[in-house]
């Protein structure tokens, strides 16, 4: 049972880094073509897409990651 928690956990750690790399590259001019978007769009969406209709956008600004 513990190694399932550590694995959850650690999974958990991971896609929490990866959300906050996909926020800072938000920030630059990168092509969403460009591979490394490409593959952090397709991990986090199913999970950012949800939060967004639960969350508003202030004025244009949208505050999801």
């Amino acid at each position: 049972m513990d190694i399932f928690l550590n694995f959850i956990a650690i999974l958990c750690q991971v896609l929490a880094i990866i959300i906050f790399v996909r926020a800072i590259l938000s920030w630059f001019a990168i092509s969403p073509y460009s591979p490394i978007v490409a593959f952090l769009d397709r991990i986090t969406e199913p999970i950012l897409a949800p939060l967004r209709r639960i969350i508003p956008r202030l004025g244009m600004v949208d505050i999801t990651p």
